[in-house]
């Protein structure tokens, strides 16, 4: 396979000259979106709205360009997510959208629909055959998501506290699932409670959509309900004292693999484009109802036809870049027991793991990981 080519510009702006929003118009097009017939076509543009305290997610005004430009091509542009498996202002259609209407996603600031992909309550999806699929033969999508006539994901490249980073392949992948498809994608491995490191605050639990957790009142420890648990990770996060361990080693190799042959489902058969922002690069997921201090420095915006190379192009320049001063990447490099992965997302969250992500979308024949930087100015 030949070089994917990946588009790249900066931040830097002049006084008086292009904003953000505009260079991002810009690199789109010249990163070839308009080779795209979009004329009259339905247009799915995935991003993810934030969740309700967090404030690290894509701004509006970077949905607006994209969407301005499919409708300067001819399309009809919406933005698109679905809805969550866990607890929190996304969990269906009605909660969904007025969490992005409150976090500044509107038709009027955005210039197009907003519409929940997998319906009311995350039960209208399609089943979509993974051609080359290992672990996944039927992925549940979003119906909406699947009607378009062509998709673009724009996302907003960040850590994570399972997949190491969230990236465009997680955007579509976890991103385009039904609450069914989320849960199929988790299903790999089940964690347990080191007892003696849980501090019995029950933050974990707040996490817990499927009753998977279980508060003893008599040792005052949580514990984990096998038969409920789904495998989701987010009480991994939640959990402020490492006390939250998956039995399954291999469970976020599964994860990464799995998400990646949901990503092949929905972008097979139909014109698609990949833009992602690496900005704000939160160690946690947008998903979270907050969001820490970036572990790294805004680097760019990039776009390019291949999901796969993108990610992989966004990565490397991440793991070229100098950690910021007061980040939990920082932090944690300034420990006396530090160990020194040499990956920015492994050393952020050490339980982390992305590489075989990229490996397995590759395998499968999502993308290339060996690409051409283009830089646009």
């Amino acid at each position: 396979m030949e070089k994917a080519k990946v588009y790249f510009t900066d931040f830097h702006t002049v006084a008086f000259g292009d904003g953000l929003p505009t260079k991002l118009k810009k690199l789109i097009k010249r990163a070839g979106i308009g080779q795209i017939d979009m004329d009259g076509k339905f247009v799915a543009i995935k991003m993810h709205f934030g969740e309700l305290g967090n404030i690290s997610y894509l701004r509006p005004n970077y949905a607006k360009a994209v969407a301005d430009v499919v409708k300067e091509l001819g399309g009809r542009p919406f933005l698109t997510d679905c809805n969550t498996m866990y607890p929190g202002s996304r969990k269906n259609a009605l909660e969904h959208l007025e969490c992005a209407w409150e976090n500044g996603f509107t038709p009027m600031t955005v210039g197009c629909p907003v519409l929940i992909g997998d319906g009311l309550k995350g039960t209208d999806d399609i089943a979509v055959p993974v051609s080359g699929g290992e672990y996944v033969k039927e992925a549940r999508i979003g119906r909406a998501i699947m009607d378009a006539d062509v998709f673009i994901s724009l996302t907003h490249f960040k850590g994570h506290e399972m997949t190491g980073f969230g990236g465009t392949i997680k955007n579509i992948g976890m991103g385009c699932g039904s609450r069914a498809g989320k849960t199929d994608q988790h299903s790999s491995g089940k964690p347990h409670i080191d007892q003696a490191l849980c501090r019995g605050c029950r933050r974990c639990q707040r996490e817990c959509a499927n009753d998977g957790l279980e508060f003893d009142a008599v040792s005052k420890k949580m514990m984990v309900n096998h038969e409920n648990c789904v495998g989701c990770g987010r009480c991994l996060g939640a959990c402020n004292f490492d006390a939250i361990v998956f039995d399954n080693n291999a469970a976020n190799e599964l994860l990464n693999c799995r998400m990646a042959e949901y990503a092949k489902a929905v972008v097979d058969g139909r014109p698609s484009f990949h833009i992602s922002l690496v900005v704000d690069v939160s160690p946690n997921c947008d998903c979270h109802g907050e969001n820490d201090v970036p572990i790294l420095p805004n680097l760019g915006m990039f776009a390019s036809f291949d999901p796969l190379a993108l990610d992989q192009a966004c990565a490397d320049a991440c793991l070229k870049a100098t950690p910021l001063p007061g980040s939990q990447l920082f932090d944690n490099m300034s420990k006396p027991s530090f160990i020194d992965h040499h990956d920015h997302f492994t050393n952020s969250t050490p339980g982390s793991e992305w590489r075989s992500c990229l490996e397995h979308a590759e395998k499968i024949g999502l993308g290339t990981r060996d690409y051409e930087m283009i830089v646009i100015k």
